[in-house]
């Protein structure tokens, strides 16, 4: 047996999935009801006719084929299937951003494959949210994260968690800080924190973190999260591996 036959196999998305006209969730598989906003955006946006197939998901692994009636009932077409969650998990831990790149950085977590989402704030983050505010955007962020997982056709919706500080953060297990002059990923890592446009400071440097890098280039906050999430979601699935 060669080195390459031992490598782990990733299975990829049931065809069912990738062929369904669109991916819905929905509170209850038994009994599924779409709500005003899944019919508007089935009918209205992507404009599918009743009878178009479709899968529901209730965004903790489980899903099933079913038909869009054009309402908000919803005609089953098959089983519920289940998906078990992977046994390594991938956390993001980004520094807030300004304007509506909070957003970007979310949508593109989901797509890519992130397990929880940890928006964080650094001792050089520009942005700001009181507790008021808080609450509110990051139902946004949710709602973002559920978006892009129906387009993605994702399974498992990942958690968007409300703000910590970069201490609480660094305190996750596998944390990793993605840094110039870092080091590869390791198995180990499994929690990576991406930091302000600003870079980290001399004092948040100093913790005994391990330290991962993408390369020469300085790259900009939300650039930082999405290639992370891609090498860390890509490592932690099989498709790419240390170096012998």
């Amino acid at each position: 047996m060669t080195a390459d036959d031992q490598r782990p196999i990733v299975a990829g998305p049931d065809p069912l999935l990738v062929d369904s006209a669109a991916h819905v969730f929905v509170d209850d598989l038994e009994a599924p009801m779409l709500g005003d906003d899944e019919v508007h955006h089935l009918a209205r946006v992507l404009r599918l006719r009743p009878g178009a197939a479709v899968t529901i998901c209730d965004g903790a692994g489980g899903w099933r084929p079913a038909r869009f009636s054009g309402s908000a009932v919803v005609e089953v077409d098959g089983q519920i299937r289940r998906v078990p969650r992977r046994s390594a998990e991938a956390t993001i831990c980004f520094a807030l951003l300004k304007g509506d790149r909070n957003e970007l950085v979310i949508q593109k977590l989901t797509e890519i494959g992130a397990d929880r989402i940890v928006p964080i704030t650094t001792q050089r983050t520009i942005v700001t949210w009181d507790s008021a505010r808080e609450r509110a955007q990051i139902e946004r962020l949710r709602r973002v994260a559920r978006s892009a997982a129906e387009q993605s056709r994702r399974v498992w919706l990942p958690e968007v968690s409300a703000v910590e500080t970069f201490d609480a953060a660094a305190s996750r297990p596998g944390a990793t800080i993605a840094a110039p002059g870092g080091g590869a990923m390791t198995p180990a890592m499994t929690t990576l924190l991406v930091g302000p446009e600003g870079g980290w400071s001399p004092k948040e440097l100093e913790r005994p973190t391990p330290r991962v890098g993408f390369g020469s280039n300085i790259l900009r906050a939300e650039t930082g999260s999405i290639v992370g999430c891609a090498l860390l979601v890509a490592f932690l699935t099989g498709q790419v591996r240390p170096t012998p």
